[in-house]
C-alpha cells in the first residue's frame, strides 16, 4: 500500500464532510477577499472566504448574496473575538499623531476613537447567512454563540497559534482547529494581544503538536503559497490547507498594483511583523514606513483599535497613490511564491501537483 495512502485518505474525508473537491481553503482576510476571489476558489473545488472584521451586518449579508450569485461552493466567515476596550493615552497618542504626520495627510485628534463595529450584531448577520463554516480568530467565541452554531449546524473553525490556544479551542466545542504559524500575512491569532510577539512558532513546528494535541480535523496555514507547502502540511498531520497571501497576486484579488507586484519579489526575509498599523502584530513587507514605525526612537503604537484609526488617513492616501511604502502591504514570508494566474487555475494546479508529490512520497 502506497505511504500516502492514509494521508490522502484524511484529506479525502475533510472535503467529503465540506462539499469539497480539493482540501484547500481561501484564508479569510478582512479587506482583501471580494466575491470574485471567494467565489473562484469555490468553483474550482475548495472553499472560499470572507472576513468580516470590517463588515457591517448589512455588508455580511450582501456579501454573502453576491457569493451565492456566483458559487454554489462552500465558504466561510470569519470574524475576530474583541479585545478588552482599549486604554486611552492623550499624550502619547498626541506623539504618534505627530509621527504619522510625516507619512500622510495631518492626523485629527479624533482619528483614535474610531471603535470596532457591533460585535453581536455581526455574530447574528453571519449566523442569518447560514456559511458552510464560520471561523474566528484572536480568540473563542462566547459559549452562548457556540451553542447557536451547533444548533443551526454550521460548523465552527477556531484559528490558534499556540499548542495551549488549540487545546483550548477543542474543549470550547470547535469542529476543526486551524493552526497559524507565525510565517502567516497580516494579523496572526494569538488569543492575547500583548502575548503575539511572544510565541511566535512556526508552522511546522506548530502544526504536529497541534495534531498530537488535539482529536480534530487541523487545518494548516500561514507561509502556505505553492504544493510543495500543501504537500508538507498533509504530510505533518493536516486535513487540509488555508492559502493567503499566495492568492493575492490573482487578477481576482484585484489587488492595488504596487501591493501586488510588492508580493510577488518580497523574499521571507523582507516582511516583517509590526503592530505599525492596527496596534495588532501582522506581517507586512518591510516597507519604509513599517520599519519606521518599529524602530526604537518612534512612539510606541497604541493598541487595537486605536492605532488603526490614527493611521487610516496615511493608509488611505497611501492606497490612492499606489505607494507601497505607506499603504497596508500585508503579506506572508512565502510571499514570492504567489502566482498572478486565475485563482481557480491556481488552486486546482497546486493540488493537483500536491497529489503528485505525495504519490511520490
Amino acid at each position: 500500500m502506497s505511504s500516502s495512502k492514509p494521508i490522502l485518505d484524511r484529506a479525502q474525508a475533510f472535503c467529503e464532510t465540506y462539499g469539497l473537491q480539493l482540501p484547500i481553503l481561501m484564508a479569510p482576510m478582512a479587506g482583501a477577499c471580494p466575491v470574485p476571489l471567494a467565489a473562484a476558489v469555490a468553483n474550482a473545488g475548495g472553499m472560499g472566504a470572507c472576513g468580516t472584521l470590517m463588515s457591517s451586518p448589512e455588508a455580511i449579508g450582501e456579501w454573502v448574496s453576491s457569493f451565492r450569485a456566483s458559487s454554489n461552493g462552500g465558504f466561510q466567515l470569519n470574524l475576530w473575538i474583541p479585545d478588552p476596550s482599549p486604554l486611552r493615552d492623550a499624550g502619547h497618542e498626541a506623539a504618534l499623531r505627530d509621527f504619522l504626520g510625516q507619512w500622510g495627510p495631518v492626523v485629527s485628534p479624533e482619528a483614535g476613537d474610531a471603535g470596532p463595529l457591533d460585535f453581536p450584531a455581526q455574530c447574528d448577520a453571519m449566523l442569518a447567512a447560514g456559511p458552510t463554516v464560520i471561523s474566528s480568530i484572536m480568540g473563542l467565541y462566547p459559549e452562548a454563540f457556540v451553542a447557536r452554531m451547533k444548533d443551526q449546524g454550521v460548523k465552527w473553525f477556531a484559528t490558534v497559534t499556540t499548542v495551549a490556544e488549540a487545546r483550548a479551542a477543542a474543549a470550547a466545542g470547535a469542529d476543526v482547529i486551524v493552526a497559524q504559524g507565525m510565517e502567516a500575512g497580516g494579523h496572526r491569532g494569538a488569543f492575547e494581544a500583548s502575548q503575539a510577539e511572544g510565541a511566535m512558532v512556526g508552522l511546522f513546528a506548530l502544526l504536529p503538536a497541534v495534531c498530537d494535541a488535539v482529536a480534530l480535523p487541523v487545518v494548516a496555514t500561514g507561509g502556505i503559497a505553492d504544493a510543495r507547502g500543501v504537500a508538507a502540511a498533509l504530510m505533518l498531520g493536516a486535513s487540509a490547507a488555508q492559502i493567503g497571501t499566495g492568492l493575492l497576486r490573482t487578477p481576482e484579488a484585484a489587488l492595488a498594483p504596487a501591493w501586488a507586484d510588492a508580493i510577488g519579489q518580497t523574499a521571507p526575509e523582507d516582511t516583517i511583523v509590526t503592530r505599525g498599523f492596527s496596534g495588532r502584530a501582522g506581517r507586512s513587507v518591510a516597507t519604509a514606513y513599517a520599519r519606521a514605525a518599529n524602530r526604537p526612537d518612534t512612539p510606541d503604537p497604541a493598541p487595537y483599535p486605536v492605532q488603526r484609526g490614527l493611521t487610516g488617513a496615511m493608509r488611505g492616501q497611501g492606497a490612492e497613490n499606489n505607494d507601497i511604502e505607506r499603504m497596508q502591504a500585508w503579506a506572508g514570508q512565502s510571499a514570492r511564491l504567489a502566482e498572478a494566474g486565475p485563482a481557480g487555475d491556481l488552486v486546482r494546479d497546486i493540488w493537483a501537483k500536491a497529489e503528485a508529490l505525495l504519490a511520490g512520497s
